[in-house]
């Protein structure tokens, strides 16, 4: 499904936080999550906050999402099936939030190019991108 606009850009980033903060809260319920356990639990609350500030991006620029057409742009390459994390080993928990925060990590830098015209929104998306780079960060230490 293509990603031709403001809104369909910002929509998509609230359900990628939405899902990854699904995965997180189950993960956590996991008793192989012990490990693991302080980084899960900020990068849910990241991912809360990140839920935020794209909302109140959207709100702010509302106006612009109409002017702003978007090319070559899908969610296809974003679109990541994760499993049930209940039922995930610790090593398994792991290497699938790495996946999880490098996959959001370069949607929000494609995002930020493709939405440069609005530069406040673009310097949003990159700050959730920088903070998905800290996670990769903590996760592979």
């Amino acid at each position: 499904m293509p990603l031709i606009n403001f809104g369909s850009i910002m929509n998509f980033a609230e359900e990628l936080e939405t899902r990854d903060e699904q995965f997180y809260t189950a993960a956590l319920k996991n008793p192989a999550a012990t490990s693991h356990k302080a980084v899960f639990e900020q990068i849910l609350s990241d991912c809360k906050k990140n839920k935020i500030n794209i909302q109140r991006a959207r709100r702010e620029n509302v106006t612009e999402m109409i002017l702003e057409n978007i090319a070559d742009f899908t969610r296809a390459p974003f679109v990541l099936d994760v499993g049930d994390p209940a039922g995930m080993s610790s090593q398994e928990l792991l290497e699938t939030a790495k996946k999880l925060e490098e996959r959001a990590e370069r949607y929000y830098l494609e995002a930020a190019v493709k939405i440069k015209a609005l530069s406040e929104v673009a310097r949003i998306l990159k700050l959730v991108a920088k903070k998905r780079t800290a996670h990769r960060t903590a996760l592979a230490g």
